[in-house]
């Protein structure tokens, strides 16, 4: 099967490659300043605060995952050479990311329901369950 050339001029790929590379340093920056704030935001009940601040800096890395994978398939696909290649770029990320989403579900559902059952235990007198 011949493949089908997908010829971008060099300029534009170093253009794409440097704005990419750009909106990943603006991301890493508001991710900074993101944590900041919420390490600065976590200070209520002792409980509660400890498991929403597991699950938000859990939910934060996730996110920091996820938007680092978007930026290696942005950079692959600056780099792509061919629809073909560009198409499977893409089905490995979707395929990729669909898995993470999944585990990153059951990972926060799972702190959740954890964080839901201390803050029961600790509500409920002692000899009263």
């Amino acid at each position: 099967m011949q493949r089908t050339p997908f010829d971008i001029p060099d300029q534009m790929r170093q253009a794409a490659d440097k704005s990419v590379e750009q909106a990943k340093q603006a991301f890493d920056n508001f991710m900074e300043a993101t944590q900041q704030a919420v390490a600065k935001a976590e200070g209520t009940a002792k409980s509660m605060r400890d498991s929403a601040a597991d699950a938000s800096r859990q939910a934060m890395a996730f996110a920091e995952e996820n938007i680092a994978a978007s930026f290696d398939l942005a950079r692959n696909l600056v780099r792509a050479r061919t629809v073909e290649e560009v198409a499977a770029l893409q089905q490995e990320f979707l395929r990729r990311q669909m898995a993470a989403a999944a585990e990153q579900g059951k990972n926060l559902g799972s702190m959740a329901s954890r964080a839901a059952n201390d803050a029961m235990e600790k509500a409920t007198p002692k000899g009263k369950k």
